[in-house]
């Protein structure tokens, strides 16, 4: 049997300048799971969190994005 206990999201995003885009990517972040309907499902059942990374454009991330 599965059973979650806890979810954690990373968000993994290039932009040409992360500095210019930084303010704008961290207002929705921390809002946007508000309107996610599978996050506001699943949030009575286990503890979910995210986090946000934002790289230069020339930066390989560890997914190889």
């Amino acid at each position: 049997m599965l059973l979650i206990k806890r979810v954690h999201v990373t968000h993994n995003l290039r932009a040409d300048d992360p500095a210019a885009v930084r303010d704008t990517v961290e207002r929705v972040h921390s809002v946007y799971a508000q309107r996610c309907p599978v996050y506001r499902s699943l949030i009575p059942a286990f503890p979910i969190t995210s986090s946000v990374e934002i790289v230069g454009e020339g930066h390989q991330g560890s997914a190889g994005l």
